[in-house]
């Protein structure tokens, strides 16, 4: 298959060549690596790339991933980076409208039934800036001889991806990860990977969150090699029964040679190092499928009994080692996968949410992924510092607003006892809300048929990427996306898969047609106490949470106290996440007075633009706890 750059305007194509989104599981092929996290099967292509920008596709070296193309007249970019924060392009902040209004006109593909022309609408757009970027490289010593596979784990908008010439794929989904087989065409020395990214497709409708509008590979790049015997998805099923005793399943595909033999051993321990369960399966088994390349075989363990468990909870994030070890014919270890799981039970006991048999309080903030220095483009240290603030201040719960975050973070809310609400990468505020009135004459994704696939698609690349993370106990559709049809699909995907979790959507506040087709539990924005109340006191149908509260913009959340009083007043009441945790604003040297400043929207002549309201966090952008910390401190501290 060829590229094609019309895919850039179709809605229907969003995924070509990748792999399918799996678990972010790590594997190692030596026990040592496994217990000190170094692991010589990956490769990282962070660093400096050569790169070059154009305004649009029209003016795009075309041909740049060819080989023997001339790259003598390219840049020099870092991976990962946002390209605006590299001194191309522009810097641009927008809430609710699309960052194009007011410079074109642009309607969704098929809506207006299909009365609008949208071919070419990002393709041969005037302005549609595309970053063109080439990497050499050599395989590290450990990565020859294997498959090898290559992981994008953020980059946005629109990507298309070439080796030693050859085109591989295409992917849209900017923030969680992609995964390409590179093996048909993998060299030991003097590889040249290429890859085009678009600042805009019609992902772009999908992707109209509150933030600052980027494009560029933003996030890590790494390679894989994968052993003989590999596990490519993982699904592990803990389960906390009412008696106090745990339940385990685990569900497994693994890839192998054709006609090769071998083994998986699953153990699963305490912290102690007791062990709980050992099992050893025999590959290939009875579930196999024999392909070109080699078997691919699915093993499952379904409800063992463990006895009794500690409960996962914010108060004892107690987590028990699990380990999949791949033996071969001569019982030679192939493969170690650990992964830390938890034992806890969500549910809904007359209309109320319990977790482990105890009625669940949400103390949370909503989180973009942020640092005035490199914007969305944060690394561990970051993170961590985020984690301390939430400790420290007695926040035990977190919505990944409004995509998934980088996987380090899933890892330290588990570890850290921190409740998650996983939100799927979707906002299409603009297409329905004008002005602020709702208006979805031209609503996406809506019940419209070819925008059904690419948010199924979403949400498929969320649950599979962070099925096993135990601080996961809310699904979210998105956010700010009407609600029709297709939000209706993604619900039903997430029920089907009975993995214990409830699922949040919020915009069937506003159309109550679907109130009982897309979310487990009441959820609004920016309701007053009485509003709250109100719900409440007149024959509820759900348990009821604020997704979004106490827009913390200036020197406000006061009257936090009005809807902590709520918990005591409503056992049906949870809680909800304050928006938001950290102020989205840029650092930069002031040509006056040469001090470093924080830079909110519309302080880079960017226009259309919502200003100062990028800024609403609990802290400024460089992490310094603003006065009103001191409030969620003390208020949250009293119902922990």
């Amino acid at each position: 298959m060829e590229a094609d750059i019309r895919w850039l305007d179709n809605p229907e194509v969003f995924r070509v060549g990748a792999l399918d989104a799996h678990s972010d599981h790590r594997f190692y092929m030596r026990e040592e690596e496994a217990q000190d996290g170094k692991n010589s099967l990956v490769q990282s292509l962070n660093g400096i790339w050569k790169f070059h920008y154009s305004e649009n596709v029209p003016s795009r070296p075309a041909d740049f991933y060819k080989e023997g193309f001339d790259s003598a007249g390219f840049d020099e970019i870092k991976v990962p980076c946002h390209i605006e924060m590299a001194g191309y392009d522009k810097i641009h902040y927008i809430n609710t409208m699309y960052p194009w209004e007011g410079h074109f006109y642009r309607r969704p593909a098929h809506s207006l039934d299909g009365t609008k022309e949208w071919e070419g609408m990002f393709s041969q757009a005037s302005y549609n800036p595309v970053g063109s970027y080439l990497k050499e490289f050599d395989l590290d010593k450990e990565l020859l001889g294997k498959r090898i596979s290559i992981c994008f784990e953020g980059v946005e908008q629109a990507m298309y991806l070439w080796l030693n010439g050859h085109f591989i794929g295409y992917g849209e989904d900017s923030f969680t990860p992609i995964t390409f087989d590179l093996t048909p065409y993998m060299r030991e020395k003097g590889n040249v990977l290429a890859v085009e990214v678009h600042k805009r497709s019609t992902a772009a409708f999908l992707e109209d969150q509150d933030f600052f509008r980027f494009f560029g590979i933003f996030r890590n790049v790494s390679l894989y090699a994968l052993p003989q015997m590999h596990v490519e998805d993982m699904w592990a099923k803990p389960a906390l029964l009412e008696d106090g005793t745990g339940s385990f399943g685990l569900e497994l595909r693994i890839s192998m040679p054709n006609e090769t033999i071998g083994r998986a051993e699953v153990t699963l321990t305490d912290r102690e190092g007791r062990c709980l369960l050992k099992r050893n399966m025999p590959l290939p088994g009875n579930e196999k499928a024999v392909t070109g390349e080699g078997t691919e075989i699915i093993c499952k363990l379904e409800g063992e009994k463990i006895g009794k468990v500690t409960p996962w909870d914010n108060h004892n994030a107690y987590l028990y080692p699990l380990f999949i070890r791949l033996y071969d014919e001569s019982d030679r270890l192939i493969e170690v996968v650990p992964y830390p799981i938890g034992f806890r039970r969500v549910e809904i006991i007359n209309k109320v949410i319990y977790l482990n048999g105890k009625r669940l309080i949400l103390n949370g903030v909503n989180r973009h992924e942020w640092s005035a220095e490199q914007g969305r483009c944060i690394g561990r240290k970051e993170m961590e510092q985020d984690m301390q603030i939430f400790l420290r201040n007695n926040i035990n719960a977190v919505r990944t607003c409004h995509y998934p975050d980088q996987i380090p973070w899933y890892e330290m809310c588990d570890k850290n006892g921190i409740y998650m609400m996983a939100e799927v990468n979707l906002e299409t505020h603009g297409s329905w809300q004008k002005m602020g009135a709702i208006e979805p004459s031209w609503n996406v994704p809506g019940s419209l048929p070819q925008w059904k696939e690419v948010i199924l698609d979403r949400a498929r690349n969320n649950f599979e990427t962070f099925k096993n993370h135990t601080s996961i106990l809310f699904w979210s559709l998105g956010n700010e996306s009407y609600a029709e049809e297709n939000l209706a699909a993604m619900y039903r995907y997430f029920k089907e898969k009975k993995d214990g979790r409830l699922v949040h959507y919020e915009g069937v506040f506003n159309n109550r047609s679907y109130e009982d087709a897309i979310s487990d539990v009441e959820s609004c924005m920016y309701a007053t106490p009485d509003e709250v109340r109100d719900y409440l006191t007149n024959e509820p149908k759900k348990p009821y949470l604020l997704c979004e509260y106490m827009h913390d913009m200036g020197n406000s959340l006061g009257g936090m106290d009005s809807y902590m009083k709520l918990l005591d007043e409503f056992e049906m009441y949870h809680g909800g996440f304050i928006w938001d945790f950290i102020d989205q604003a840029i650092a930069v040297t002031d040509e006056v007075t040469g001090q470093k400043v924080l830079r909110y929207g519309g302080d880079f002549d960017d226009r259309p633009s919502d200003y100062e309201f990028s800024g609403n966090g609990i802290v400024f952008a460089d992490r310094t706890e603003k006065p009103a910390m001191q409030e969620v401190r003390y208020f949250y501290g009293l119902y922990q």
